[in-house]
């Protein structure tokens, strides 16, 4: 049967003490042990000072690395802007200068002031195309 206390309107049941079943005795060398184990010596403390440190300005190195990083990308997205924008401007600027070239006056120019013609099916030799702007001429052309 279990014991009951009432307290006031409710009745709660009794709290049992733990008691532990088979107590070993403890020697004083293991006492001893423990009380060294729990106390720190100036060489633990020196230790954790010294790690404490090393961590610390790790943490501050990597934060200054990061701050550098996050820098620096920020600088090359503002000079990416720049040359997207300069790259719009060129391309705007070229398109003007190309818009205002009168090819009907430069012929005029070429054929009447300069003297220049066609050439004729003798004079034109067609050499192989190698994607470049231009062609450079070392030796003359040989005739055949």
């Amino acid at each position: 049967m279990r014991d009951y206390i009432v307290e006031g309107n409710t009745i709660r049941a009794l709290e049992k003490e733990y008691v532990q079943p088979f107590k070993k005795p403890v020697s004083d060398a293991v006492i001893r042990n423990r009380e060294k184990a729990a106390r720190m010596n100036a060489g633990y403390v020196a230790f954790l000072v010294f790690m404490a440190s090393i961590l610390f300005v790790s943490c501050i190195m990597y934060i200054n690395l990061r701050s550098d990083i996050t820098e620096s990308q920020k600088n090359v997205e503002q000079l990416q802007s720049k040359v997207a924008a300069l790259k719009l401007q060129n391309d705007e600027e070229y398109d003007r200068i190309v818009g205002n070239v009168d090819m009907e006056e430069i012929k005029k120019v070429a054929m009447n002031e300069l003297h220049m013609n066609y050439p004729d099916s003798g004079q034109v030799s067609i050499t192989a195309n190698n994607d470049s702007d231009y062609v450079r001429q070392y030796r003359e052309i040989p005739s055949e």
